[in-house]
């Protein structure tokens, strides 16, 4: 498993930190030079170990392990599509675990251009005679091992391996539809 340091950070995390940088102005901690130097580096880190280098020497606005850590195993979030449709796609956050339920509905996530803070996504499955959909952005993998079908089916087409993100499902598809795949951005690639 990769080490928590070396996850890549999104847009919020880093802004979170500028203002932490910020509050530390405020208390005295570092002049105002420190600070565009600091809030320079925040702004360009890639990784939770670049973005913390500009805190570490900071008393009371250290983030610890312990707060990623809760940060990071944050509440599920859940999906209900009940004779509806529930559609995530564009820019949206990902959380660590989704839960999705389906009543004779349809759930469409494309996760192509979401940010995804977390090195593995927990998808929890409640599907009865609906249809889930699922597209993932390249390099990614998926994990299936732990869906239980009756009179369902499971499409996967995008399959396991090494890469990141990494998805991984469990749960029901009962008489309904569960697909995999991944899809070309024709506008990005034009």
């Amino acid at each position: 498993m990769t080490d928590p340091r070396e996850w890549r950070v999104s847009d919020a995390e880093r802004e979170h930190v500028v203002g932490v940088l910020q509050k530390a102005i405020g208390r005295g901690l570092i002049t105002l030079d420190e600070f565009t130097e600091r809030a320079d580096t925040a702004l360009a880190a890639r990784t939770r170990a670049q973005l913390n280098s500009v805190l570490l020497d900071l008393s009371g606005v250290v983030h610890t392990e312990q707060h990623v850590e809760q940060h990071a195993a944050a509440d599920p979030v859940e999906l209900r599509a009940t004779f509806s449709s529930v559609r995530r796609k564009g820019t949206w956050v990902v959380p660590r675990t989704l839960v999705v339920r389906n009543r004779m509905g349809s759930t469409d996530l494309d996760f192509r251009e979401a940010t995804i803070p977390h090195a593995v996504v927990d998808i929890e499955l409640d599907i009865a005679a609906g249809s889930v959909k699922l597209v993932l952005p390249d390099g990614a993998t998926v994990n299936t091992d732990a869906v239980q079908l009756s009179a369902g089916s499971l499409s996967d087409k995008v399959g396991g391996g090494p890469g990141r993100p990494h998805f991984v499902l469990r749960g029901n598809v009962t008489a309904g539809s569960l697909e995999i795949k991944r899809k070309k951005n024709w506008l990005r690639h034009a």
